[in-house]
């Protein structure tokens, strides 16, 4: 899984399949990225593999295909990324606009971490272990992020459950965080 790369002009990830978000904006002016949050999506929970996390970011999810989505009905959410089980990459907000992934959250004194952060969703669940497609992708895509964003590296990996404590937990206990450190070396 080489080749992975920004490109500059449109901050796009090469080769990612591009799905566009209506769900983003404009990052405030003179905001640097400088925090990668790792979050953890199944949809409905416990269940991987179809379309449903796609269509909740691109606004086209049918509130009423499963009785979970009544609980979220209406939320607009989304990510940069979102690797797959099968470790394939999506991409649904360049990183030049600001993604609505993190909510409300705090990270080493900073607020709002949706202005300067780039969300990356891993297909999964807490207590579920990762796939090792998803470890390889993962590690390969913020290859990529930490040469063309020089405030990012191993040190400005944060969870969703870092950011947001006693509201998310995700990525989860079945995360291995050392696993992903070892790939990025």
């Amino acid at each position: 899984m080489s080749g992975w790369r920004v490109d500059p002009a449109g901050e796009i990830l090469e080769p990612a399949r591009q799905c566009p978000s209506p769900n983003c904006d404009e990052r405030p002016p003179g905001t640097a990225v400088d925090v990668v949050v790792l979050h953890g999506i199944s949809l409905p929970p416990g269940e991987f593999g179809g379309g449903e996390i796609e269509a909740l970011f691109t606004n086209t999810l049918d509130w009423d295909a499963h009785p979970y989505f009544g609980a979220i009905r209406g939320i607009q959410v989304s990510a940069h990324l979102l690797i797959r089980r099968d470790g394939e990459v999506l991409q649904f907000v360049p990183f030049s606009r600001r993604a609505w992934h993190a909510g409300e959250s705090t990270f080493r004194g900073r607020r709002r971490l949706n202005d300067n952060a780039i969300g990356i969703e891993l297909e999964g669940e807490d207590e579920t272990p990762y796939d090792d497609r998803q470890y390889a992708a993962l590690a390969e895509v913020l290859k990529a992020l930490f040469a063309s964003y020089p405030l990012l590296s191993p040190r400005t990996l944060a969870a969703h459950s870092d950011i947001a404590p006693g509201r998310k937990t995700d990525p989860g206990p079945a995360f291995d965080w050392l696993r992903l450190y070892d790939l990025l070396v």
